[in-house]
């Protein structure tokens, strides 16, 4: 029957075909010449007008645009880290070759034990430099004894007893230089090994969580890490927020966790910091939780994520009922005038149960289309 149709009748016969329901007859005796009243829309320009006798009046739902207070759960990527507080990156005092390596990524180590032993010729020269400061010290203090003798029966002169003095005085203080320098290494000064290696002990008990030098290694560099221990009985979990949202979070608040290690289950946990700074390459402030981990269930770099609930605010909103796509806009239908409306692009924040919350596009108390809307699409 179609393909005898002229072509001025053809294309509204198969919209109306395609859209069945949608297009009632009435819009057909408007493409046909009939009266504009009796249409079911009248189009100018970019209004749409539904005359008072249009079967579209029964169809569409026209509601004001309201605010409600909402609160808007916030949830953000989070990692588990160590507590910078309680975690100490071992450097080497000196050089050397590391000739042992006495634990191992993820060992358990308490203070005072032995991590590492390091053969290096510059504490051998630590320790010379102390046996000669003590032994000059001695000299010194024997000459020093002397002259204060010599002096005391009137044979020796009082600028010769200062002399003694002064020179006691330097040995004095040359010593205490090299004994600290033996200290601050951690080795005693008076070895009884003497092969004069460098053992390296344990500053704090912990978790070895990076072990950043292997066995036979050549240790050069006196900022170069040997290894990181952490202590991990309380762990922070780190959640990273973005610079608009920062304004949510606070410190002393309450949040939820889910770990994907234990999707089953929900943990909370209270802001302890939030960073200063923002991430320059990815606008985000490192917000961070302390968190109880008394079992060690939670390890470094696990992921998380964070949710925190924002303080209830005022927020126009609309049903979803009313959106329309329009192209690549999110469009709604206004009624500027009674039965009048006209397409306009609206920026969306997010969605809450069946309405959404409105950023640009609408006021309070203005009138869109919320069911029926797609009658109107062109």
């Amino acid at each position: 029957m179609l393909k005898h149709m002229s072509p001025s009748r053809l294309i509204p016969a198969l919209s109306a075909v395609i859209i069945g329901i949608a297009l009632p007859m009435a819009a057909l005796a408007a493409d046909s010449g009939a009266d504009e009243n009796s249409a079911g829309l009248i189009r100018r320009g970019n209004q749409i007008s539904v005359p008072q006798n249009s079967p579209y009046r029964s169809r569409l739902v026209v509601k004001s645009v309201e605010t409600a207070l909402l609160k808007r759960p916030l949830v953000v990527p989070a990692t588990v880290e160590a507590d910078p507080a309680k975690t100490v990156k071992l450097l080497p005092p000196l050089s050397g070759r590391l000739i042992a390596l006495k634990a191992g990524l993820g060992d358990a180590v308490t203070a005072g034990e032995v991590l590492a032993i390091i053969e290096s010729p510059d504490l051998a020269q630590a320790y010379d430099d102390d046996a000669k400061a003590a032994s000059m010290l001695d000299l010194v203090q024997h000459a020093y004894d002397r002259q204060r003798g010599v002096t005391g029966i009137g044979v020796g002169s009082a600028k010769d007893l200062e002399s003694a003095k002064d020179a006691l005085t330097q040995a004095e203080a040359e010593y205490r230089r090299t004994e600290a320098r033996l200290k601050i290494i951690g080795q005693l000064a008076d070895p009884k090994d003497a092969s004069h290696n460098l053992i390296v002990r344990a500053p704090v008990s912990g978790t070895i969580t990076e072990l950043d030098s292997a066995g036979g290694s050549y240790i050069n560099d006196p900022t170069q890490s040997l290894m990181t221990i952490s202590a991990l009985d309380s762990i922070f979990v780190t959640a990273s927020v973005a610079e608009n949202d920062i304004s949510a979070v606070v410190i002393g608040d309450e949040a939820t966790i889910r770990f994907i290690a234990y999707p089953n289950e929900n943990f909370t946990a209270k802001v302890e910091e939030i960073s200063a700074v923002l991430e320059p390459d990815t606008r985000r402030t490192k917000v961070r939780l302390a968190f109880a981990n008394p079992t060690g269930r939670f390890k470094p770099n696990m992921y998380a994520t964070v949710t925190f609930t924002r303080p209830e605010i005022p927020q126009l909103i609309v049903p979803t009922s009313a959106l329309l796509m329009n192209n690549d806009q999110t469009t709604v239908f206004v009624e500027t005038a009674p039965w009048t409306f006209e397409r306009r692009a609206i920026d969306l924040e997010y969605q809450a149960g069946d309405d959404v919350t409105i950023l640009n596009g609408l006021a309070l108390g203005e009138r869109v289309v919320v069911k029926g809307g797609v009658l109107l699409n062109d």
